[in-house]
């Protein structure tokens, strides 16, 4: 590893001169073929790597779309490590970092026998934490004999690991609870006062991933740094020759997530438990700790109250002045303020009470900023809310969102634009923004828009695959529109037959969590009834690493999902042969922050739907689109229920969009299609 991480930088290459050194390691007999198995050039794959590579010569920003099959991963991997300087990979998934880190990356540098560093950075709670875990141990406060055997196994594989990356454990599940108990958040950080601080993996992480020429960071992790200082990335930003965002159509929903803010009435609840026991545990004395937290978890569940709705979003705009609702989010305010100075005079008392503190005043700090509104006269109230809606001085979004048993506040800004331009601004360097699915019938100026990427260059490269002969598009005819009571039952009356022609085989992608609950009564009742022997695999039965493998291993399953299985899932071959797709996947009208978008572009006289619910749908139905072609012997029918690519004006612009499949509405032409094949070579 050389000690000038911006070396490989200065090496780099004029423009252009690049083109043969990609054409040979791209190219018959070059050294990618030599060492990746089944390696075949492609020219859409050698053109993008120069197109990168150039990019890095320029120092410049280039987003690029490439189909699937294009090979982007290695096309972006290549110059990268060769001329890229310190690199900074960031993806859609901790899937895909870990696939990045373990697999592609080390791949890449061995065939260019590049001699490069590699780190994995990411967020702190993927790692057990030394203080936490022995805690944990002492204290036994286990709530289930499950998690008393998923300590056992986290202490003793914390014996073993030098990373502390619980990835590594696959003995304890991902989502079990008792990984709460021994990671570190933010707020429960001890920093250098800790006594393992020397020993911490969070830290020694971070400290590799200064060191390393190429550290794979995800986006989730990039852009909870940028909001919140907390990551690492932001130590390493200023030594970066080169950031590539990988799935980057992921961006603008991630980035919109964290340069917001959302404070719960469950964060409130959850510091109220930190400080009672916090409060008997070191100061007993000092204070009647259940007097102290009860009337602010009193206020925080009136808040919830409030609403009687079990499920409810509400621009601010939309709760009328005289609610309840602000009257109790002023009571919460006030108590939230008292308990705060119970815990600014007990806080010497113990380091941990002093976290409480911190904690407490920070959620206060939140809680202001969110209740903007201070008058209280009604109607000033509700002209400051307005402007808080529509728009305020930062461009916000301020909105409720109730669920059974909590309630949230969130800001949303407006565009994500202006914020990420500022990340953009300073030492020239090297942005790459690549993935399938950026473009709308080669067009980028949607994506373009919502990053602030505006007059940047944009590419895009086709998949190599023949789509024409290996897929179908079929759009059933005489369904109800997609609003009606009926309409799921009429998409699994319209699919059964295919479903039974194609042997299983079969995702069907619902856009809502209501629409896969019926789908799969549906189904079950019927594959009984028709006495079918498809294996049905439901979303939230078990978790979606198992429900994939499970489909696979079945040979014949049909798997039921909502927008988790529209990206990011991988079946290659026949197990996969059918994609139905219930609705094309608008979001939904009731959103405020995509009312407050849309009423912000038809003030700039543009159309809300035409230039961002469209573009926006028919980038995540690509994504959707996309699981069914894997690779060059895949093939299967596209099935999407939804009318209005047929009926709408607008329908053409979203199937020319997706890949160039031959086209049907014939039922008897889509059951035939498995039939009609020739044999597989």
């Amino acid at each position: 590893m050389t000690d000038d991480t911006s070396s490989l930088a200065e090496n780099a290459l004029p423009a252009g001169k690049h083109d043969a050194d990609i054409d040979q390691l791209f190219g018959p007999g070059g050294p990618l073929g030599q060492v990746v198995g089944g390696f075949r050039p492609r020219l859409a794959q050698t053109e993008m790597a120069k197109a990168i590579a150039e990019a890095i010569a320029q120092q410049t920003t280039l987003i690029a779309e490439a189909g699937t099959g294009t090979g982007k991963t290695f096309a972006y991997l290549v110059p990268a490590l060769l001329w890229g300087g310190k690199v900074i990979v960031s993806t859609g998934t901790k899937n895909l970092q870990d696939q990045l880190f373990s697999r592609d990356i080390p791949t890449v540098r061995k065939a260019l026998s590049a001699p490069v560093s590699i780190a994995l950075l990411k967020g702190r709670a993927n790692y057990v934490c030394h203080f936490h875990l022995e805690r944990t141990l002492q204290n036994g406060r286990m709530t289930s004999r499950e998690d008393t055997g998923h300590l056992r196994e986290i202490s003793r594989f914390m014996k073993t690991t030098s990373s502390g990356d619980k990835a590594e454990l696959s003995k304890v599940p991902e989502t079990a609870l008792i990984w709460n108990l021994v990671t570190s958040t933010r707020d429960t950080c001890l920093g250098s006062e800790c006594q393992y601080y020397q020993d911490c993996f969070v830290m020694k992480a971070r400290k590799e991933a200064q060191q390393a020429d190429i550290v794979v960071v995800n986006h989730h992790l990039f852009f909870a740094d940028v909001a919140l200082k907390d990551t690492g990335v932001a130590e390493l930003l200023p030594s970066a020759n080169t950031i590539i965002f990988d799935e980057a159509h992921q961006l603008p929903e991630v980035a919109t997530l964290f340069f917001g803010d959302t404070v719960s009435t469950s964060h409130i609840l959850e510091l109220c438990r930190d400080v009672l026991a916090e409060g008997l545990s070191h100061a007993r004395d000092g204070a009647d700790w259940a007097k102290v937290v009860m009337p602010v978890e009193k206020a925080a569940r009136d808040l919830r109250l409030a609403f009687p709705q079990d499920v409810v979003k509400l621009a601010v705009n939309q709760i009328a002045p005289s609610s309840v609702f602000f009257s109790a989010l002023e009571t919460l305010r006030q108590e939230f303020d008292s308990m705060i100075a119970t815990l600014e005079k007990q806080a010497e008392r113990a380091e941990t009470i002093e976290q409480c503190r911190v904690r407490a005043i920070e959620l206060g700090m939140r809680l202001d900023a969110w209740n903007k509104p201070e008058s209280a006269s009604a109607t000033a109230k509700t002209n400051s809310i307005k402007d808080a809606v529509h728009g305020d001085a930062e461009g916000r979004v301020l909105w409720v969102e109730a669920f059974s048993t909590s309630l949230q506040l969130h800001q949303t800004p407006l565009s994500i634009a202006p914020i990420f331009n500022k990340q953009r601004e300073g030492v020239p360097r090297t942005w790459i923004f690549t993935s399938a699915t950026l473009a709308v019938k080669n067009d980028f100026q949607h994506y373009a828009s919502q990053m602030g990427l505006a007059g940047e260059p944009a590419q895009s490269w086709p998949s190599p695959f023949e789509y024409g002969e290996q897929g179908l598009l079929y759009v059933p005819q005489n369904l109800p529109q997609p609003n009606s009571p009926e309409y799921t039952d009429a998409v699994i009356d319209a699919a059964l037959p295919v479903i039974e022609a194609a042997g299983g085989r079969t995702f069907l992608l619902c856009t809502t969590i209501r629409a896969v609950n019926r789908a799969a009564e549906r189904l079950r009742a019927e594959f009984e009834e028709r006495n079918l022997p498809f294996p049905l695999l439901v979303q939230g039965e078990a978790g979606r690493t198992e429900l994939l493998d499970r489909f696979r291993a079945a040979g014949n399953a049909v798997l039921i999902g909502s927008q988790s299985f529209w990206e990011g899932v991988d079946v290659r071959g026949e197990a996969l042969s059918l994609v139905i797709i219930d609705k094309l996947p608008f979001s939904p009208p009731d959103d405020p922050v995509l009312a407050a978008r849309i009423e912000a572009l038809e003030k700039k006289g543009m159309n809300g739907f035409m230039h961002h619910q469209l573009p926006a749908a028919i980038i995540n139905l690509k994504q959707g689109a996309g699981r069914l072609i894997r690779d060059e012997t895949d093939r299967g029918v596209l099935m999407i229920c939804d009318p209005r690519l047929i009926s709408k004006g607008y329908g053409k612009r979203i199937w020319q969009s997706l890949p160039p499949f031959k086209r049907t509405r014939d039922l008897s032409v889509a059951t035939g299609f498995w039939t009609a094949l020739p044999p597989a070579t």
